[in-house]
């Protein structure tokens, strides 16, 4: 049975998420929205979609569709969750899920009283490299982790492609942070206390562009997050996420160019996990444009199956609320208990 889909958003990374979807069998994109109707025309045109519309209510009254995938704005994420939930209709989100914790639980608690499959695509976790370090931990040479760095950090010029990022009053942390803090529960579990620091360095923006976030996982893990797009630095690699974590038997790096290392007793073995190649990815995003092909592909599974999806709605509010509490803590210079 092929899943019919509308897409509500065209702006940039819309183009990226359809030829994702365009990789899997038993799915189809059948009509597109966005406010304004010539971006949607552009990219019908482009992928052959049939309709294209500039109102969302109008859309779901003409097309018969399975689920729809929110790739708009993160101000108008929840007016459109909400719009699949008075239908009935499961969706898709892309992440930020919302631009604060309140409008996320409120966001949730729609599709859950409408009983409506609800998922934020949080593809982070998804990029090979970094599937690979989770293989490495869960394979247990290395013994339990009890600390790690995961670092996010260049100098890439962000603002050229989404120049809206220079007015938000929050940035860093609501736009990586969303993704890194993410990649910290999906390898360690959840939270039991948070504590950051975050500074503005780039002179024209309103919002951080730098963040430090020291989390204590429950399972006595010390993980400290890095974020920055204000560090020239000498592996200056726009989209990829570097790691070191140490465990009692061993370590396991993620370092530039996909090199995984995993170092125990018996030496280190080193592998360079390269993402796949799609001819449609944009390389200076080789890290992060294959990953969407295999979360498409997992939520693509749970809507056919109704097996939960691991980053369902629920579970990306736990990484809301650590976006939140980091927030707080850098406001308050307090350590946040989770």
């Amino acid at each position: 049975m092929t899943l019919r889909f509308a897409i509500f958003g065209t702006g940039f990374w819309s183009r990226f998420q359809l030829a994702g979807w365009r990789e899997l069998e038993g799915v189809d994109c059948v009509a597109l929205y966005n406010r304004t109707r010539s971006r949607a025309d552009a990219l019908a045109r482009e992928f052959g979609v049939p309709a294209v519309y500039d109102d969302p209510e109008e859309l779901l009254r003409h097309e018969s569709i399975d689920f729809m995938d929110i790739i708009a704005h993160v101000d108008v994420h929840s007016e459109l969750v909400h719009l699949a939930a008075r239908h009935g209709i499961p969706v898709i989100c892309q992440k930020p899920m919302a631009p604060d914790l309140e409008t996320a639980r409120g966001m949730v608690e729609a599709c859950r009283a409408a009983g409506v499959p609800f998922m934020v695509h949080e593809n982070w976790r998804w990029q090979y490299p970094i599937q690979q370090v989770k293989r490495a931990l869960q394979e247990g040479a290395v013994g339990r982790p009890f600390r790690a760095r995961i670092t996010y950090a260049n100098s890439a010029p962000v603002f050229d492609n989404h120049p809206y990022l220079k007015m938000l009053d929050r940035f860093i942390l609501n736009d990586m942070g969303s993704h890194i803090l993410d990649t910290a529960r999906y390898l360690f579990g959840e939270a039991r206390t948070l504590f950051c620091h975050a500074a503005r360095i780039t002179p024209d923006i309103r919002g951080e562009d730098v963040a430090t976030v020291m989390l204590e996982m429950g399972d006595g893990v010390t993980v400290i997050c890095a974020l920055s797009y204000a560090s020239p630095v000498e592996h200056d690699r726009f989209n990829e996420t570097f790691m070191f974590i140490e465990c009692e038997n061993g370590c396991v790096e993620l370092g530039p160019d996909f090199w995984v290392r995993v170092t125990t007793e018996r030496g280190t073995l080193a592998k360079r996990c390269v993402p796949p190649h799609y001819a449609w990815a944009d390389p200076t995003y080789a890290a992060i444009h294959p990953s969407i092909v295999d979360c498409n592909a997992h939520l693509l599974h749970a809507l056919q199956t109704s097996e939960p999806a691991t980053t369902s709605g629920d579970d990306n509010l736990e990484t809301m609320r650590l976006v939140s509490c980091a927030y707080e803590s850098a406001q308050t210079g307090q350590i946040i208990h989770l």
